[in-house]
């Protein structure tokens, strides 16, 4: 739900913003109208401040850094000049200037083994250095004028002198990937030092949305709060060199948005962010998305055995600092999954409606067969839908009723009566409950609605649970072909092999669809038919623990 906030405007003498920001951060309560953007010198630096800290921490976590990356890059360049003279040896590299010094230079060259000719060296002191089979890598000693080849220049450094220095700048590396993995005691204190910072920032850009008044001897601030804290500000707000004022805050105000949830709809309020948060007359559609979302994406992955792993996989990501918000998510998804997967008989793609060891009890909630000659899976996926569908026409017409009054919303009132009161009627002739002229109503209403449309819409639930399904299938018939007659050899570890693979592959598509398909059908046919817009802005009250100075 949304929360009501209170507007308050303040009146301070010129001089007193510091001092009143303060006190409002230790409240921790307060929204204030701010810039969103650097706006002048101090704001830019503070940000590039910011910044450099964040990829510091990121370089830390990583164990990567600008350092570490120029080290690896001369290594590569080291290894790419091993491989490039290695044809030619350990030469003496010594022996070769003396040799030039004494007039009988040392000629490096190259050639296609095609283009080169055994003649040359009766005419030329040559001598064959490398034949690889491709390419031959030759010296001419002393004079070679007239050599039909561009003679090459002589290599800076030996095999055994590269390989010396590819061996010391190994070392060089993980001398420093272990400073790194050292330094990443310090994340706690650079994490607070991003964090103070962002406090300064956060304090100094709402400073700026004061506006000046009465001859620039005083600035006003708007801001608002939860009206649940109207008390508590009151109390603080007395006892402070403002002038105050309050009043209850309208749409018009474009208040920030504060959802309040339980803890279970809380861990969907992240796919509502992607959206946009409702404006501050609308609805809070957590709620539904937090029931319909995991309910699409149990039925899009349709597997037990994904669900399990998924459920495992948010307990192991409650270890991971940078993707431990999203755990319970993770969790909750994978034991709706788990849940849904059985009822779809479904588990790493063996059919457990088909085991004769399951239990009769479980195979009574598992849904097969046919309905009206269709898959029931496939009737259940479009019965969800139109239930989806009906009850976002039902949540618009209430909100538009509590916003414009029932005058003001008789045209949703009588869209919505055709719509759900056609589906009252379709629903009745498809269990034969109406007479053949209520079946031709249905008909007449699929016409004039296009309703079969959105309804169709939800097939994709059925459709990308089956493909899962029949995907992993397929794996476990491949895995079980390489067993042969079932003797213990390498058929097993070929096997194992393939079910792995083929499982985590199929496991890493259907979680893409399963996250994309439910949104889709969340944001483009829920919002749609309920008229949500969500263009609403964030609460960000100013908070820190610590002062700037």
């Amino acid at each position: 739900m949304i929360e009501k906030m209170t507007k308050y405007s303040f009146v301070l003498l010129k001089g007193e913003e510091e001092k009143f920001l303060d006190q409002l951060r230790e409240l921790g309560v307060v929204d204030i109208k701010r810039s969103s953007v650097p706006v002048d010198a101090h704001s830019t630096d503070l940000l590039d401040r910011i910044g450099q800290v964040k990829h510091e921490i990121e370089s830390l976590e990583n164990g990567v850094d600008t350092h570490l990356t120029e080290l690896l890059d001369q290594l590569d360049s080291l290894e790419a000049a091993e491989e490039s003279i290695a044809p030619w040896g350990d030469y003496d590299r010594d022996k070769t200037e003396a040799l030039g010094k004494a007039g009988v230079p040392i000629r490096f060259y190259r050639v296609r083994k095609k283009g080169f000719d055994p003649a040359w060296a009766e005419e030329y002191p040559l001598e064959v250095i490398c034949d690889d089979g491709k390419t031959v890598y030759f010296v001419i000693a002393g004079d070679a004028a007239g050599f039909p080849l561009a003679e090459l220049h002589s290599p800076l450094s030996t095999v055994h002198e590269l390989k010396g220095m590819i061996k010391a700048k190994d070392k060089e590396i993980e001398r420093y990937r272990k400073h790194l993995e050292d330094r990443k005691s310090e994340i706690p204190g650079l994490e607070a030092r991003r964090n103070e910072l962002t406090d300064e920032l956060t304090v100094y850009l709402a400073s700026l949305a004061g506006e000046s008044a009465v001859e620039d001897r005083l600035t006003i601030y708007e801001a608002f709060a939860p009206t649940e804290c109207d008390a508590k500000l009151a109390e603080a707000l007395d006892s402070s060199d403002a002038l105050w004022f309050k009043a209850v805050a309208t749409k018009e105000d474009n208040p920030p948005i504060k959802l309040r949830n339980n803890k279970f709809v809380k861990q969907f309020e992240t796919l509502t962010d992607m959206y946009g948060r409702p404006n501050y007359d609308e609805f809070d559609p957590t709620p539904y998305i937090s029931i319909f979302f995991l309910l699409f994406f149990a039925m899009c992955m349709g597997d037990a055995g994904y669900g399990l792993l998924l459920f495992i996989g948010g307990f192991l990501l409650r270890k991971v600092d940078s993707l431990k918000s999203l755990a319970p998510l993770v969790t909750t998804l994978g034991a709706g999954t788990f849940v849904v997967g059985i009822v779809m008989h479904t588990f790493f793609g063996v059919d457990l409606s088909a085991l004769p060891w399951i239990p009769a009890w479980m195979k009574k909630v598992m849904i097969t067969g046919t309905i009206g000659g269709f898959e029931a899976q496939m009737v259940l996926a479009l019965v969800i839908g139109v239930i989806h569908l009906c009850l976002a026409m039902i949540v618009k017409t209430v909100y538009a009723t509590r916003n414009r009054g029932f005058l003001g919303s008789l045209g949703v009132w009588g869209w919505t009566l055709l719509i759900v009161g056609g589906v009252v009627v379709g629903a009745l002739a498809m269990f034969k409950l109406l007479p053949p002229a209520g079946s031709g109503l249905w008909e007449t209403y699929n016409t004039v609605t296009g309703l079969l449309g959105d309804v169709l819409s939800y097939l994709r639930l059925y459709a990308l649970g089956l493909a899962g399904g029949m995907l992993g299938k397929a794996f476990n018939d491949i895995a079980s072909m390489t067993l042969g007659d079932g003797s213990f050899g390498f058929g097993w570890i070929f096997f194992i092999l393939i079910l792995i693979v083929g499982h985590a592959l199929n496991l890493a598509m259907c979680c893409l669809g399963a996250f994309v398909h439910p949104l889709r059908l969340n944001f483009l046919e829920f919002f749609k038919n309920s008229a949500y817009e969500g263009k609403g802005r964030g609460y960000r009250p100013i908070t820190s623990s610590t002062t700037i100075k």
